[in-house]
């Protein structure tokens, strides 16, 4: 597979810096039931790499050290890690916000029957990829298929009382290299079109740029669209994202356990910049003090830049 991280890693992006350490992002593994295109992971069914037992323990401990505001599981689809409802478990018992990164097709698995229920027990939010209203954009991404299965997700979620009291968040990627379209007005639009052909209901739609990496990245190079889309971030940076981008208030943790400043970095293998060897979180439960430490950049922070702004939890334009 054509790969852009040799591309990507001289930069000339603004240095920033990392504040208090609020969310602690954990990737549980990359095996998952779907190969979509837009997968910054790489993550499909054939894929073997998932966090062991020994690994979440230490997590466990340093959720005691750390007490982050929010625990945000993703993979891969990270319910089929064996010990991911153990996590989940561990940390709503101290009280920490649990975010599930789900594709929905999940739900119905086998042996996930009774995901849903689980979930809304727990309380955990759920922020989910539909990356369109419309079925045609979403096949396209995600295969034949998966738009009904999704909407039947939904609707089983909203049973269960996710889009209302139980958060249920959806998140829209374009389809190819452009930047999404406003966030407040796309919103509505799934708000209105869903309700109408579906009758189902979500909390909030979060807009997330397509990262110049991995899967996405390497059909950038294959269609020679690489420079023009790098061009289109660059040239629509935004200098006041920078207060709000997510790397400043976060921690990435890869399946093995080792340490990033955002889940790009970690795709990308760059290491944290302030430690001269890949950091794990053994070193976190020594020492918890990350702030003010300088986060490692590349050509790719330019996607969450660009415009209004792209992280985990959408767009950055108007955030506080």
């Amino acid at each position: 597979m054509l790969d852009t991280r040799p591309l990507l890693l001289e930069t000339d992006f603004p240095e920033i810096h990392r504040q208090q350490i609020s969310t602690l992002q954990v990737n549980l593994g990359y095996r998952c039931n779907m190969s979509c295109v837009h997968c910054h992971v790489n993550a499909g069914p054939s894929r073997t790499e998932e966090m062991t037992a020994e690994t979440v323990d230490q997590l466990i401990q340093l959720l005691d050290r750390l007490t982050p505001a929010t625990l945000d599981l993703t993979g891969g689809a990270p319910e089929l890690n064996p010990n991911f409802r153990r996590l989940v478990f561990a940390a709503r018992e101290r009280g920490i916000e649990v975010i599930d990164r789900c594709n929905l097709t999940i739900l119905f698995e086998p042996g996930q029957e009774d995901l849903g229920q689980f979930l809304a027990d727990q309380g955990v939010v759920i922020t989910a990829s539909l990356p369109c209203y419309l079925e045609e954009n979403v096949e396209q991404q995600r295969g034949k298929g998966v738009y009904d299965d999704s909407i039947r997700a939904i609707r089983l979620l909203n049973e269960l009382g996710y889009g209302n009291e139980l958060q249920l968040n959806l998140v829209y990627n374009p389809v190819g290299p452009v930047l999404p379209p406003a966030q407040a007005g796309l919103e509505a639009d799934y708000k209105r079109e869903l309700a109408s052909r579906y009758g189902i209901a979500f909390n909030q739609l979060f807009t997330i740029t397509n990262m110049p990496i991995s899967r996405f990245g390497a059909v950038l190079l294959a269609q020679g669209q690489y420079h023009d889309y790098m061009t289109l971030l660059r040239n629509s940076f935004s200098e006041a994202n920078l207060d709000t981008v997510m790397c400043r208030s976060l921690v990435s943790v890869d399946w093995q356990g080792f340490l990033y400043d955002c889940d790009f970095n970690q795709m990308l293998e760059i290491p944290l910049v302030a430690s001269d060897r890949r950091r794990h979180i053994r070193d976190l439960l020594d020492d918890t003090s990350m702030a003010n430490t300088v986060i490692a950049t590349g050509e790719h922070c330019y996607g969450c830049t660009a415009g209004q702004g792209s992280s985990c939890g959408g767009a950055l334009e108007g955030d506080g």
